[in-house]
């Protein structure tokens, strides 16, 4: 209607290009942003004030981008670019993780190498091509995010000068006595053939086999004498990993427990006396007799024969064993769990490991060698009952751990691991968590808990595509080799040659001449495993933050999702307490993951996933940009593509308000045509009173990291205050004052205000469409006019904030209410049809029959109606409406009296009047006379 009335009084029309086509606008001023390296010149700007360093936490270079990576991307860019143009100096330089099996895996399927065959360095070679492929590919991505970043120099793992710095980390940890070689169970993937770390790990049910076999006693040591006779005694165990049966070295009891003797079917059975009653349903048995009682503490030292392999079974004592589930009798295999090989250790029992790097059987599993693991489950529980072994069986799902990677199941295998003790500086780490700004604080209690709670971390990886382990072991002694002058030759190495070298040079070729062993010796091999890729971007506050120029150790923020508390923060976290005594980071920000509108993590498998592009060639990156600063990303973050078309309508909103501002303050210049704060009207006023108070709002939520509050903050100004009121109200003045008159000027001066307050709030987030709006609107001389992205943040103007005003237009804007409603039954009841054909009456008494009649000449221009009329409510007649906003007030309406201006199509009797100008109302007249 707007642009239709501005036709009617034949005011020129500028048409603006701020229409809904992004997507083919967005890479112009993507060439723009490069042909101008505005990276580099919003730094130039910045210098000397203070800094403000977010921290990139690398993504992995093994594929395109997705909707999570978008999310995590364009929350960065947002935080960056408020707090450079809110005074600081902001470099953000992109990182890349590049080593790792995934990358193997995909250059072995999609080269066809066999990396066996064609040697380390080739099959090397081909996995950083593959990892630079896809790092190309995404940085192409992120920039059409319309993200800024350092582009044309990340920080990638795969480099020398940053393997280099890894190097020393390590080398720094194994000083402080950090790092530690040892024979221990870890999480093993048969299917990667290698060790994996805890942040390696996801948890998803598992439907399996629980069995519950029989032990039977060898020698009781005399303890069950006058009990039964000791080859008829039993002790039960429970287990839900079978195949684990052939390593059973142990059977472990809680020694405060007590322990019943049950007879059944002329068998005794040693089980938890709590537990009694469930075993036995379990077993299908009804009838059964406690015949003895004993603490656990009593059982010690009794051994029991193996169920199916020529080997005892100790009976022993530990603390972890609890009476949540089983039957109180754990089955101890040291060589596939940690609790079982640390009890173990206490009892000087050996480890035994039959499962090899494949996940297939041992000859120490006797009859079931060289069957996998998993299909030795059956044949076990039919060896079982052939002997008389099994008690019971039945089907459960439980949650059990998986390899990330490829989503199988894990095992738990004791092999010979590079460690980094958590142990030896856990309390220092847990003493840097408090230090941290946690949002949301949920955060702080999640990583404590892990890092509490967690074991040592194993660093060593079985695979080729990584930064080698920088250890030496002597050829004649078999003693690791790490010192000083070792580390530092290994890191020179890198930064020189890459870690490439390390597979193509001998180690004499590598150490220091004139290194020799302990024991005398000076020949050495060196390592073949490479380090977990967790210790790979765990250094990148080392190797980023204290090597980049501009940057500075410790990171402001760290942003990630939410799994990264297992993960990246935790690795940092680690290798900077044992490095550095510190955490790396001083606030940390966590986001959650991206699911459908039914709850539904996006992924490949369920055919539910959005691609960015997809969304960007539809509806343009500023609307994904929207989309993420609308979310509240500390929960999961739905998106579908209703919700995209519902946000392309809010977008819509948004850009219909700075439009319709620029099209009329075309021709504005606001160094000699702004009129003074104490010339404007009051609705001017208060306008810019509503302005500062979003101003204030959005600053909160900036800071607060709240962004969705800023979205629904900008989103209702202009709706309800702009368009729906303020914009509203002065379109008369605007199409009808003179060009050059005050009033008009005053309009003119209060929207350019507002629009450059809004097109630098939304800059951070709406990166393209505030960029084209700045290239189209008037400017001050201050103004850095090549880019919005330059300039500084709106400040607060003290003198905007009248509340007492604002307190008088805001029972104003109810009453406008009352009256629009009363506008619109009129309209439906035919008696008038734009509002501009109304006479309006109000009926009141007493302070409001006061307070209208203040207000009185603003009415007409409040309501957008022809005349008002104010009365006393006794006169009201009964067909007057009123409403729950302002009851004590009654409104009626009808046709307005006279005719219709032709210029700005409000009723008056004087039309007919002026001789020269017989269409038009006084106030027309007098304008174009």
């Amino acid at each position: 209607m707007a642009e239709d009335y501005g036709k009617s009084l034949n005011l020129p029309q500028t048409d603006f290009p701020m229409r809904a086509n992004l997507p083919q606008r967005e890479p112009e001023f993507l060439k723009k942003w490069e042909d101008m390296d505005i990276y580099n010149k919003q730094l130039k700007k910045a210098e000397g004030k203070p800094s403000f360093i977010l921290h990139d936490g690398p993504p992995y270079a093994n594929g395109g981008i997705h909707l999570g990576t978008s999310l995590n991307k364009i929350l960065k860019d947002i935080v960056v670019k408020y707090k450079s143009m809110s005074g600081y100096y902001t470099p953000y330089v992109p990182g890349w993780d590049t080593h790792g099996l995934p990358i193997e895996q995909r250059a072995i399927k999609e080269l066809g190498l066999k990396r066996h065959e064609v040697g380390p360095v080739v099959f090397r070679e081909a996995c950083e091509g593959f990892a630079m492929k896809y790092l190309d590919i995404q940085r192409e991505s992120f920039k059409r995010l319309g993200v800024r970043a350092d582009w044309e120099h990340p920080y990638v793992t795969l480099k020398p000068e940053f393997e280099a710095k890894q190097i020393e980390v390590f080398g720094e940890m194994a000083k402080k006595g950090h790092i530690y070689k040892g024979l221990k169970p870890v999480y093993w993937c048969p299917e990667c053939e290698t060790a994996l770390a805890e942040a390696e790990i996801e948890y998803a049910d598992d439907t399996t086999v629980s069995i519950y076999v029989k032990f039977q006693v060898r020698d009781d040591k005399g303890i069950f004498e006058g009990v039964a006779p000791k080859e008829k005694i039993n002790f039960v165990i429970w287990t839900t990993t079978t195949w684990t049966l052939p390593a059973n070295l142990a059977i472990c009891l809680n020694e405060s427990f007590e322990y019943s003797v049950v007879k059944a079917n002329d068998e005794y059975y040693v089980l938890a006396a709590e537990l009694v009653e469930n075993t036995m349903k379990a077993a299908a048995i009804t009838e059964y007799e406690t015949v003895a009682k004993f603490k656990g503490s009593e059982l010690e030292g009794i051994l029991c024969k193996h169920p199916f392999l020529d080997r005892d079974s100790l009976v022993i004592l530990g603390d972890h064993v609890t009476l949540e589930a089983g039957t109180g009798c754990v089955h101890t295999a040291p060589g596939h769990g940690a609790e079982d090989f640390l009890v173990c250790q206490k009892y000087k029992i050996p480890v035994l490991v039959p499962v090899d790097s494949k996940g297939f059987l041992t000859k120490e599993a006797g009859p079931f060698a060289g069957m996998f693991y998993k299909k030795s489950n059956p044949a076990i529980i039919e060896k079982l009952t052939q002997d008389g072994r099994l008690l019971a069986s039945e089907s459960i799902t439980h949650q059990y751990p998986h390899c990330w990677r490829c989503k199988d199941p894990i095992i738990f295998r004791a092999t010979e691991q590079w460690f980094a003790s958590i142990d030896s500086f856990r309390d220092a780490a847990l003493e840097a968590i408090k230090t941290v700004k946690w949002v949301p604080e949920w955060g702080q209690e999640r990583i404590t808990n892990m890092v509490r709670d967690r074991g040592d971390w194993c660093i060593s990886r079985q695979r080729i595509w990584g930064v080698p382990i920088p250890i030496f072991y002597c050829k004649d002694c078999g003693k690791e080799l790490i010192t000083d002058e070792s580390i530092k030759a290994v890191a020179e190495l890198f930064r020189v040659k890459g870690s490439n070298a390390w597979y193509a040079m001998d180690a004499s070729e590598i150490l220091p001449k004139g290194t020799k062993c302990g024991c005398g010796h000076d020949e050495f091999s060196k390592e073949t495993d490479i380090m977990d890729v967790w210790f790979d971007s765990g250094s990148s506050h080392v190797a980023v933050l204290e090597n980049r120029e501009g940057l500075s150790w410790p990171a402001d923020l760290y942003l990630e999702g939410s799994d990264q508390h297992r993960g990246w923060f935790q690795s940092s976290l680690l290798t900077s307490v044992a490095t550095r005594k510190g955490a790396p980071y001083k606030k940390v920000l966590t986001h959650g993951y991206v699911i459908d509108e039914e709850k539904r993590k996006m992924s490949k498998s369920l055919g539910n996933g959005i691609d960015p592009a997809d969304v960007i060639k539809e509806y343009g990156a500023d609307i994904l940009r929207l989309w993420v600063a609308s979310s509240d990303y500390t929960t999961d973050i739905k998106i579908s593509k209703d919700l995209l078309k519902q946000l392309s309508e809010v977008y819509r909103k948004i850009r219909n308000t700075a439009r319709y501002i620029l099209g009329n303050i075309n021709g504005f210049n606001p160094d000699t045509d702004s009129v003074d704060y104490s010339e404007l009207s009051e609705l001017d006023r208060w306008a810019l009173y509503k302005m500062t108070n979003l101003i204030k709002k959005v600053n909160e939520a900036y800071s607060g990291y709240e962004f969705h509050m800023m979205f629904h903050a900008i989103h209702n100004f202009c709706v309800v205050d702009m368009s729906n009121f303020y914009l509203d109200i002065i379109k008369d003045r605007l199409y009808t004052s003179k060009p050059d008159s005050k009033e008009r000027r005053a309009a003119q001066t209060v929207m350019y205000e507002i629009l450059q307050s809004l097109v630098r709030m939304l800059t951070p987030v709406l990166a393209f469409t505030t960029e084209e709006i700045w290239q189209y609107m008037p400017h001050r001389a201050e103004d850095d006019i090549e880019s919005i992205q330059l300039n500084s943040w709106p400040q607060v103007n003290e003198m905007y904030l009248d509340t007492q005003l604002a307190e008088k237009w805001e029972k104003i804007f109810e009453l406008r209410s009352d009256v629009s409603k009363a506008l619109e039954i009129a309209r439906a009841n035919k008696t008038i049809g734009h509002s501009l054909n109304a006479k309006v009456t109000l009926y009141a008494d007493g302070e409001n029959l006061e307070f209208i009649k203040s207000i009185e000449s603003d009415l007409v221009t409040v309501f957008i109606v022809s005349a008002v009329e104010i009365k006393n409510l006794a006169d009201a007649p009964s067909a007057a409406q009123n409403d729950e906003e302002m009851p004590e007030i009654k409104v009626s309406v009808e046709q307005a009296p006279g005719d219709k201006c032709e210029r700005c199509w409000m009723f008056s009797e004087f039309v007919g009047e002026d001789e020269k100008h017989p269409t038009l109302c006084k106030r027309c007249a007098d304008v174009v006379g």
